[in-house]
């Protein structure tokens, strides 16, 4: 794996192993029984429980605690966003995520989903919220680049900044949320890191997010989040559902 850009700081703490983040953003086609049918759904179950009897993992749940719920899980997101679904999966190397989104695609995903794929190896573990075991099923997905702020300052103004995020962090575990470390994306995406969080509710997610504004986390970096509910995946690619806040 390549050198992190930004060290390990008190929240973080780099991974001890090679996984692969698979974030998928995806909107829903029409669905004709003609182009997904049943052999077509029968056909992505079979891939989707393959990959996990390969050792992926298929929710942002399991990413941070492999001993939760193995059922594989996505974020409704089309009440806010301009994509329907989004989730991400965790695969054991570059390699099985590369083949296995392929063999999804295959398989009929295709079929139900205009999708976009990202890949990248895990940098930092997992982290988990402080407070009681609680019900998160709000997930808050953001992808970010460094801006030429970032590529101006000096390694001391670095530095600074890391320890400032490091406090909006330290923020977001004390509202108890989970939080899936961090996979870097610059290798195959114009975007340079993945961070995923697990939430109670959305009103805490907009805690979490005001927490980073008040230390200025976005002054070096530019970025896109996705807000959405936990769901099944298998109800999410029956079809299209409302989320309540």
């Amino acid at each position: 794996m390549s050198t992190l850009l930004t060290g390990e700081t008190d929240v973080f703490a780099a991974a001890a192993d090679s996984r692969c983040a698979v974030l998928f953003l995806a909107t829903y086609l029409p669905n004709t029984p003609t182009i997904f049918g049943a052999a077509e759904r029968a056909a992505v179950d079979r891939e989707i429980a393959a990959l996990a009897g390969e050792g992926w993992l298929l929710s942002v749940a399991r990413m941070i605690d492999p001993a939760s719920d193995p059922t594989p899980t996505a974020f409704a997101t089309g009440f806010a966003h301009d994509v329907d679904v989004a989730g991400v999966f965790e695969a054991p190397s570059i390699a099985a995520a590369l083949d296995g989104t392929i063999r999804l695609e295959k398989a009929g995903w295709s079929r139900r989903f205009a999708t976009r794929w990202m890949i990248g190896p895990r940098e930092f573990a997992a982290v988990r919220g402080h407070g009681p075991a609680i019900d998160r099923n709000w997930g808050f997905i953001a992808l970010w680049e460094w801006n030429d702020a970032w590529a101006a300052a000096t390694p001391e103004e670095r530095r600074d900044y890391d320890v400032e995020c490091d406090i909006a962090f330290s923020g977001d575990l004390a509202l108890n949320v989970n939080i899936a470390g961090r996979h870097r994306f610059d290798w195959a995406s114009s975007w340079h890191h993945l961070g995923v969080w697990e939430a109670a509710h959305p009103d805490v997610v907009d805690d979490a997010i005001r927490g980073h504004e008040r230390v200025a986390d976005f002054k070096f970096t530019t970025s896109r989040h996705f807000i959405g509910e936990r769901r099944p995946l298998a109800d999410l690619i029956t079809g299209p559902v409302g989320a309540e806040a």
